[in-house]
């Protein structure tokens, strides 16, 4: 190994992981998009954990959330003693709530993203220059068909669990409309059948940070300076939107940062104000604005409340086998509990086994990405329910 501390191989570490890539779509094979669209060649990046069992039946599908990415466990070896987990790792390894000495484990990076999956960033084959804005708009339904043709390379018909929270849920969601008897259980976290005006709301006005970056160029910076200013604005007030007005009181209060007295101008005065620029900072050295913009508005669109025919909704899948655990949590104002009682009732209308959990917690919307061991139990307990055949 490449210096990786033993420490971050401690006992549950999933460990050293690589990240794969498969290739698909090869025109003039192109995938065809919910809008009409088609586009090819499509690259898929995803990271696994486990063993694949001899019959190919203990697979787990891990959505991540829309800034997410496949490296939801373990460590890079090329990182060495700089590693750092993935942003699941309380959740995927040994013994933990997603169990990889029981599970094979697979996330991969959403299509439109850009951390190795074709997205506005990855370069146009029929220009030679990156896509931009000449990137069709993708669904999430869209992004569920590239996560099919990735366990059809894998050789993987039967998908023992879906789990994701927030974006993660909806593609929870969407792949039991659209392959329900592929699915033998379903764990959407912290999501919704659809988004309120409220997070409409928000996400628009990130966009609108991005685009009014002069930078911007209507997405055409690749090459040039980006649109770090707008960006980071963006990240500042998504950010806002998964924390708690609890978790914001304790966590900064109306404390000074570093200083006596305000400034009287505009300086960072309280510590709130520095938490969100360096979130905006950080933000922008992994994430790609047109990316933000195509991911936020597919979320958007998403709608399995009043979905156009021939689509199939959640009320289409009655008398499949499917087991649901739908989780919320007390303090998520971004998507509440009575999203998600929603969606249990539309669950239990379509005749479909479901439970239900509200985690009483006062982190807000992020609090499903928080080390907790309530979620871990809750969740390996559950999986532990539903057959393997």
């Amino acid at each position: 190994m490449n210096k990786i501390s033993a420490a971050h191989l401690q006992v549950g570490s999933a460990g050293v992981v690589e990240k794969q890539f498969h290739t698909f779509a090869e025109p003039p094979h192109e995938l065809t998009l919910e809008s009409g669209a088609r586009l090819g060649p499509i690259t898929i990046a995803y990271e696994t954990w486990g063993q694949l069992s001899e019959k190919r039946d203990n697979v787990i599908m891990v959505m991540h959330a829309f800034s997410g990415d496949s490296h939801a466990a373990g460590f890079y070896e090329e990182d060495g003693v700089e590693a750092k987990p993935g942003w699941w790792d309380s959740m995927i390894g040994p013994g933990k709530g997603l169990d990889t000495d029981t599970y094979f484990v697979i996330c991969a990076n959403i299509l439109g993203g850009c951390m190795g999956s074709t997205g506005p960033s990855s370069v146009n084959p029929a220009t030679g220059s990156p896509y931009g804005l000449d990137f069709p708009m993708m669904t999430i339904g869209d992004i569920i068909e590239t996560q099919k043709a990735l366990l059809e390379h894998l050789g993987i018909s039967t998908l023992h669990a879906v789990i994701g929270g927030s974006v993660g849920g909806m593609q929870v969601l969407e792949w039991c409309v659209r392959y329900p008897e592929m699915i033998r259980s379903a764990i959407p976290l912290a999501t919704t059948m659809r988004h309120s005006a409220l997070a409409i709301a928000f996400n628009e006005v990130a966009r609108q940070a991005i685009m009014a970056d002069p930078r911007w160029n209507r997405g055409n910076y690749y090459g040039a300076e980006p649109p770090d200013l707008g960006l980071a604005v963006a990240r500042m007030i998504g950010h806002v939107t998964y924390l708690s007005d609890e978790a914001m009181r304790r966590k900064f209060g109306r404390r000074l940062q570093n200083k006596t007295n305000v400034s009287y101008g505009f300086d960072v005065d309280f510590m709130v104000e520095s938490y969100l620029r360096y979130q905006g900072s950080k933000f922008v050295k992994r994430f790609d604005a047109n990316s933000l913009l195509y991911i936020t508005k597919a979320s958007d669109y998403f709608d399995l409340v009043e979905r156009q025919a021939p689509a199939r909704s959640i009320q289409d899948i009655c008398g499949e086998a499917t087991k649901f655990l739908v989780i919320s949590y007390s303090s998520d104002w971004l998507y509440p509990t009575y999203q998600a009682k929603e969606l249990v009732q539309a669950l239990k209308r379509a005749n479909l086994d479901v439970s239900f959990c509200e985690i009483e917690a006062d982190c807000g919307h992020d609090a499903f990405l928080i080390p907790d061991a309530r979620l871990g139990k809750l969740v390996g307990g559950f999986l532990d329910g539903v057959p393997r055949n």
